[in-house]
């Protein structure tokens, strides 16, 4: 399907460009590496920033999120809304968790297990993306509702491993190769006219 200037004017404010999935890659990372820098200091005598370090990971996975949403809107902008609303309760929870972990008795996995799988089922919806990688987010997301069975005392470290292969793969995969712009016009001209 080839489209006109103007269609294709019309389309790119809803759409990403290889530009944006690459910035979204590198906040991903951003966010990986705060989350272990925090996790590094967590037991040092440097400890005391670590819960500083950690709301800072939090904020770069809501710049993540949001992110996010609008790479997969026009897969499908109510799954994508769900997966964003999941994300952020599961920061919010997490971020509360950092001054208060007595308090909350809940896992933010809780809602990024959900998030996992719905951002997994919009990569294998999406024509930009490379399905292995919406199979990885799925396997994630299973793996970390199962982390919060019984079974995950025995399997936290496989669960943890899965979860990590799954997101620095979609990590990696943004900041070298981005998506195919031409295949995501097409889905978001589909999706327009569905709507």
């Amino acid at each position: 399907m080839n489209l006109t200037n103007k269609q294709t004017d019309e389309i790119l404010p809803t759409i990403f460009t290889k530009r944006h999935a690459r910035i979204t890659g590198i906040v991903y990372l951003l966010y990986f590496l705060t989350t272990i820098l925090a996790e590094t200091l967590r037991g040092s005598k440097l400890g005391i920033y670590s819960n500083a370090i950690n709301l800072i990971s939090f904020a770069f996975y809501i710049a993540v999120t949001i992110l996010f949403f609008y790479m997969f809107k026009p897969v499908n902008s109510l799954i994508s809304l769900i997966a964003a609303l999941c994300s952020l309760a599961g920061c919010a929870i997490g971020a509360l968790s950092v001054f208060y972990p007595a308090l909350l008795n809940i896992s933010p996995l809780v809602f990024f297990a959900p998030y996992c799988l719905l951002i997994g089922y919009l990569i294998l919806r999406s024509t930009f993306l490379p399905r292995i990688l919406g199979v990885l987010m799925i396997l994630a997301g299973v793996g970390w509702l199962a982390f919060l069975s019984p079974l995950g005392k025995y399997l936290s470290l496989y669960f943890e491993i899965l979860g990590i292969v799954a997101e620095g793969s979609l990590m990696l995969w943004l900041i070298v190769k981005g998506i195919s712009v031409g295949q995501g016009k097409e889905q978001a001209e589909a999706s327009r006219i569905k709507s």
